[in-house]
C-alpha cells in the first residue's frame, strides 16, 4: 500500500481502542504511530490514575506535544492517538499541522464501558467515561474525517477505517 502523506488522528473517548486500532491502521498505511498518551506529562497520568478528569490547562501542552509530532510527520504521514474530544482540541492539533484527518472511533456506552473495565495497567479508571461522554463534540461537517464504529475485532475495525478514509477521498490512495 503506498504511503499517505498526510497525518491521521485517531481520536475517541477512553476504551474505543484507540491504540489498537492506531497501530493497524498505521500498519496498513505503512506509516509510524505514536501513542498518544505517551505525550501525556506525569502530572496528567497522575491526575487520572486518581480518578480527576483533565482540565483544558492541563490538556494543552499534551496537545501542542501530539501537535508538534504531527507537523513533524507533515508530507511524510502517520498515525496518532489523541482523544480529542472538543472540537477546540482538534483546532488546537490543526493549528500545528493543518492538513490532520481524524478517525473517530465510536460505539455503544457499554460496550466501551465493559472494554474499560477489563483492561489491566491502563491508568485511565472507568469512572471517568462519564466526564469523557460528557466532554465528547463529535466531528463536525467542516473537519476533514470520518467516523468509525468499534464494534467486532480490530482487524474489522481497521479496515473499516481505511475504507472510510479511502471514501473520504483520503489515504490510503
Amino acid at each position: 500500500m503506498r504511503t499517505p502523506h498526510v497525518v491521521v488522528v485517531v481520536m475517541g473517548v477512553s476504551g474505543t481502542g484507540k491504540t489498537t486500532i492506531g497501530l493497524l491502521l498505521a500498519a496498513r498505511l505503512g506509516v509510524p504511530y505514536a501513542e498518544g498518551d505517551d505525550f501525556h506529562p506525569e502530572a496528567n497520568v497522575a491526575k487520572m490514575s486518581a480518578g480527576t478528569p483533565l482540565d483544558d490547562a492541563d490538556r494543552g501542552p499534551w496537545l501542542d506535544a501530539i501537535g508538534a509530532w504531527a507537523r513533524g510527520r507533515a508530507g511524510l504521514g502517520g498515525v496518532v492517538s489523541c482523544s480529542a474530544l472538543k472540537r477546540v482540541y482538534r483546532d488546537r492539533l490543526r493549528a500545528a499541522e493543518p492538513g490532520l484527518v481524524f478517525v473517530h472511533l465510536v460505539g455503544d456506552r457499554a460496550l466501551i464501558e465493559n472494554r474499560v473495565s477489563h483492561r489491566k495497567g491502563h491508568f485511565m479508571p472507568t469512572a471517568l467515561l462519564d466526564s469523557q461522554f460528557a466532554t465528547l463534540q463529535p466531528l463536525e461537517a467542516d473537519e476533514a474525517g470520518v467516523a468509525v464504529d468499534v464494534a467486532g475485532a480490530p482487524e474489522e475495525i481497521a479496515d473499516r477505517a481505511v475504507t472510510a478514509l479511502r471514501d473520504l477521498g483520503r489515504p490510503p490512495s
